[in-house]
């Protein structure tokens, strides 16, 4: 589906960027309401949403319990198939928002615009804690590994490194924190095992 609508962003614009948008889209990502940037406001009024929605609803402790064991929360009742889809729904609700914000920040629509992002975005949520077999992590962990992930970029981009040796740095950043969380998850299935 990724190329699907990256094939089918690339025909709508003709391969070319976009310069006549809305004055709103420039608010989303150059915005600011009382000195406060307006890609502030989003990333912040998303985190108070999606930290009550997972966990104070309902919906959001189903999600849970899909990450950690789909078998058992479908035998506990459940509706595994449903959960899913709400769960696609929001995210594309949010890579939806975050283009508006990247649009309005370049005063433009770019059919290749955020390209690789979605690495960046997986290095974030693993190093933010949540485990890449499921169950686990939390929308401040994510935001916490964001900011890392920013941090890192930033620091890459002021020591001058290339972009191909910061997809390098990024890859190897997921890999290391891939592997610490399946060294966690190991000591503690042993630790299961021998308490049991």
């Amino acid at each position: 589906m990724m190329n699907v609508a990256r094939g089918l962003a690339l025909v709508v614009s003709g391969g070319f960027p976009i310069s006549e948008l809305p004055s709103g889209f420039r608010f989303w990502g150059a915005g600011s309401v009382l000195w406060i940037p307006a890609p502030v406001i989003v990333v912040v009024v998303c985190y108070l949403i999606f930290h009550v929605f997972l966990t104070r609803t309902t919906v959001g402790r189903d999600i849970y319990a899909i990450g950690g064991n789909p078998q058992a929360a479908m035998l506990s009742g459940v509706p595994v198939d449903r959960r899913l889809i709400t769960v696609y729904l929001l995210s594309g609700l949010m890579a939806g928002a975050a283009g508006i914000v990247l649009a309005g920040r370049m005063n433009s629509g770019f059919p290749l615009a955020g390209s690789g992002a979605e690495l960046d975005s997986i290095a974030a949520v693993i190093i933010g804690g949540a485990s890449f077999f499921g169950g686990v992590g939390t929308v401040g962990g994510t935001l916490v590994g964001a900011l890392i992930m920013a941090v890192l970029r930033n620091g890459l981009n002021l020591l001058n490194v290339s972009a191909s040796w910061q997809t390098v740095v990024i890859g190897v950043v997921i890999v290391g924190a891939v592997l610490v969380d399946v060294v966690r998850k190991r000591a503690a299935e042993r630790a299961q095992s021998a308490a049991a």
